[in-house]
C-alpha cells in the first residue's frame, strides 16, 4: 500500500469515510478503526493525518460546511431582487434542505457537537455568516438573523415532520420575514 506521501488522496479519502460513519453511525459510532477500514488506509494514517478523533471530526464538518454553504450561496447567486431572493430561500427550503438524510444527519450531529464544543460552534458561526452574507445582498441585517433561522428552522422541521408543511405554507412564512424589504 502507498504512504501518506505517494497517496495524496488519502487524506481526503478519510475525511470522506469518516463524514460516511457519523452519518450512518452518528458521531459517538465511529472510531479511528472505522475511519481507516472505511477509507482503505492503514491505521497508522489516522495519526499521521490528523492529532486525533477531534481534528478528524473538524476537518470532515469544515468540508460538510463548505459544501452545504457553497450550495446555498450557489442557490441563491441567480436572484437579482428581494422577490427573486425570497423565492430562492422558498426553494432552498423544499429542495437543497429536504430529501438528502445524509446532510440532515450530518447537520443535526454537528449542532450537537456545537453545542458543547466551541470549535464546532466556530464551524456553525462561519456557516451562519456565509449564509448571511449571501442573504445581505437583498434584505437588511434584522431580516437576515430572522430569514437564517426560518431556513434552519423550517428545512428541520419539513425533514423531521411526518407530515411536511407544503411550500405554499413556506412562502407565506418567507413573505413575512421579508415583508419590510423594499
Amino acid at each position: 500500500m502507498a504512504t501518506g506521501y505517494t497517496d495524496p488522496e488519502r487524506r481526503d479519502r478519510i475525511i470522506d469515510a469518516a463524514l460516511d460513519l457519523v452519518a450512518e453511525q452518528g458521531v459517538a459510532g465511529i472510531s479511528h478503526r472505522k475511519v481507516a477500514a472505511r477509507a482503505g488506509v492503514p491505521l497508522g494514517s489516522m495519526t499521521y493525518h490528523f492529532d486525533g478523533m477531534a481534528e478528524l471530526l473538524r476537518e470532515a464538518f469544515t468540508r460538510f460546511v463548505d459544501d452545504r454553504a457553497t450550495a446555498f450561496e450557489e442557490h441563491l447567486a441567480p436572484a437579482t431582487t428581494p422577490a427573486e431572493a425570497a423565492e430562492a430561500v422558498t426553494d432552498a427550503i423544499h429542495h437543497i434542505a429536504v430529501g438528502d438524510q445524509r446532510a440532515l444527519v450530518l447537520t443535526l450531529e454537528l449542532y450537537t457537537l456545537a453545542a458543547r464544543e466551541p470549535a464546532f460552534r466556530e464551524l456553525t458561526h462561519g456557516w451562519m455568516a456565509r449564509s448571511r452574507r449571501c442573504l445581505a445582498r437583498h434584505f437588511d441585517a434584522d431580516t437576515v438573523r430572522q430569514l437564517d433561522a426560518l431556513i434552519e428552522g423550517l428545512s428541520i422541521h419539513r425533514a423531521l415532520d411526518t407530515a411536511p408543511h407544503s411550500r405554499d405554507l413556506t412562502a407565506r412564512a418567507v413573505a413575512r420575514v421579508t415583508a419590510g424589504t423594499p
